[in-house]
């Protein structure tokens, strides 16, 4: 834990009407915006237990779930609104912290 900056800004990955503690995914972006610049992940149950990749990593990863590259291990959940996967396809994901396809940095996933 002790190459983790303290200073992180951390951002929680949960949909805007979610309440109570989680678990939810935060995310936190490192200094740099070249590709090998730290993105650091944890979950809000356990946040000393922090995962480290780095921005063209995390770049490639968004552009895939996006893509509908990871949709599979979806497959047969229900979300709380009990709608199909139909209803719920966004076409046009948003860009998460700067990050998507218009982000001019973006590699080839």
């Amino acid at each position: 834990m002790s190459d983790i900056p303290p200073d992180l800004t951390w951002e929680r990955a949960a949909p805007p009407d979610a309440t109570g503690p989680g678990p939810w995914i935060e995310l936190a972006f490192g200094e740099g915006d070249d590709g090998e610049a730290p993105v650091y992940i944890r979950e809000t149950s356990d946040p000393e237990n922090v995962v480290t990749t780095n921005r063209r990593k995390w770049d490639a990863f968004v552009l895939g779930v996006q893509a509908g590259e990871f949709d599979h291990f979806v497959e047969g959940v229900e979300d709380a609104t009990d709608t199909t996967a139909a209803e719920t396809t966004n076409t046009t994901a948003p860009e998460i912290n700067g990050i998507g396809p218009d982000t001019p940095d973006t590699p080839d996933a």
